[in-house]
């Protein structure tokens, strides 16, 4: 199992051989997930050859590379659409989600939820929600919200017209707290969410 910040580190490594086509520099790692010593970037990536997520070629930093699980194996059949409202004609599909695609990404993360605040879009009690860390996020975008410093809490988020912060459950029961912005520390936007049934 992986610590947050090897997670972080393969998450960046990761992306930059997809987009980029070649591996970072520990320099581009660091920047990318706010670690500036080279030693210890230098041991984490160890950590990840060791726990055999990377492999190291003759070519140092630029020559890691990714040992990816079977795609076959890391992929669910897509059968084609599901109606939720009026019944649809069934029409078999042949196509595969492969779901590290789906969920992975640099700096994404999973938290589980915590209470009913957001049972309206349809977040409940028990799900799994994949977060991409952000610091900076739009209005109306779901968030990871840091309150004073030691309170975290799934909302949406609105800026007011007069400098504030507005963090609304969504949840018909409940009001929106406003918050001075200096109060409001962002941590992550949502991108995904999980559940699964017994």
């Amino acid at each position: 199992m992986l610590t947050e910040l090897e997670q972080r580190i393969l998450d960046t490594i990761r992306f930059q051989i997809t987009e980029q086509g070649r591996s970072p520099t520990l320099v581009e790692i660091g920047e990318a997930v706010g670690v500036a010593s080279k030693g210890t970037l230098h041991r984490y990536v160890q950590g990840l050859i060791d726990k055999g997520q990377l492999v190291r070629n003759h070519a140092g930093w630029r020559g890691l590379q990714l040992v990816e699980a079977d795609e076959e194996a890391a992929s669910l059949p897509l059968l084609g659409q599901i109606a939720a409202g009026l019944p649809i004609e069934a029409i078999p599909g042949h196509d595969r989600v492969n779901l590290v695609d789906f969920f992975m990404g640099p700096d994404r993360f999973i938290l589980k939820v915590v209470g009913d605040s957001m049972i309206d879009v349809g977040i409940l009690d028990g799900d799994m929600v994949v977060i991409r860390h952000a610091q900076q996020a739009h209005s109306g975008e779901i968030v990871v919200a840091l309150i004073d410093g030691n309170e975290a809490t799934l909302k949406r988020l609105k800026y007011t017209n007069d400098g504030r912060v507005k963090l609304i459950p969504e949840n018909s029961t409940m009001e929106p707290f406003t918050y001075a912005a200096h109060r409001v520390h962002i941590q992550g936007v949502l991108v995904g969410q999980m559940r699964s049934y017994p």
